[in-house]
């Protein structure tokens, strides 16, 4: 069994490579320090297994989980912490593997022999429950690999069908989210334009009409322009004067 080690604390990642190191059958591929690093590792290390800390600056485990979820075969996820009984009770709910930190290497054993695959839904519900902080990135996976993107460079995503395209400073992106998700979870940095569109707020640079009359969005860091629907048109032009 392959095993990963994310936490921020060296002393942490530490002794649990020494308990690995008492378990039969059972290495450490490889280590990092949040969950950040790790996603940069993770896809060519080949883990059965990621021993996840929860709380780590940059990104924290329940957000690299979540990431780490979009692989063709994602790694199996035992959660460490240092959590307290009542926390720990929605890990129970949804069926996570989960350590209280010390871990002892028969905990760690048995969590081994029962760790599992979590799915997109269960680590964003997880999330929810745990009030972890919104995501910092947005991924997706492209040719097997994870590609992230911080939310600081998007400009907007836009509906189309069952894809979601992100136009960030880097390019697009596609990712298989609904707005409405988005829109829960980053409501006060989005502004809705549209119902198949929403836009940063820090992107708006104005309002502009054609010929017609139709309203378009300008951005501040592209030359595109994205239409306004008549429905979010008022609130809009409120939302502007306000800022």
């Amino acid at each position: 069994m392959r095993l990963f080690i994310v936490d921020d604390e060296p002393l942490a990642r530490e002794r649990l490579k020494r308990l690995v190191a008492e378990l039969p059958d059972t290495e450490v591929v490889g280590e990092a320090g949040n969950g950040l690093a790790a996603l940069g590792h993770l896809p060519e290390a080949q883990a059965d297994v990621v021993l996840l800390d929860i709380r780590m600056p940059g990104m924290d485990g329940l957000e690299c989980a979540r990431h780490l979820s979009l692989l063709p075969e994602p790694p199996a996820v035992i959660f460490t912490t240092a959590y307290g009984e009542y926390a720990l009770e929605a890990f129970r709910v949804h069926a996570a593997g989960y350590l209280v930190k010390p871990v002892r290497v028969e905990e760690l054993a048995e969590a081994l022999r029962h760790c599992k695959r979590l799915t997109r839904p269960q680590l964003a519900q997880l999330a929810a429950d745990q009030g972890s902080p919104r995501r910092s990135h947005i991924s997706a996976r492209v040719r097997g690999q994870i590609v992230l993107v911080p939310m600081s460079e998007i400009y907007y995503f836009q509906a189309d069908q069952k894809y979601v395209t992100v136009r960030h400073a880097g390019g697009e992106l596609l990712i298989e989210e609904a707005l409405k998700g988005l829109e829960d979870e980053f409501g006060d940095l989005l502004v809705r334009i549209h119902r198949n569109a929403l836009i940063m707020r820090e992107q708006i640079a104005g309002l502009t009409r054609d010929a017609e009359g139709k309203q378009y969005i300008r951005l501040r860091h592209t030359d595109e322009l994205l239409e306004v629907s008549r429905r979010h048109s008022a609130e809009l032009r409120h939302l502007l004067k306000e800022l």
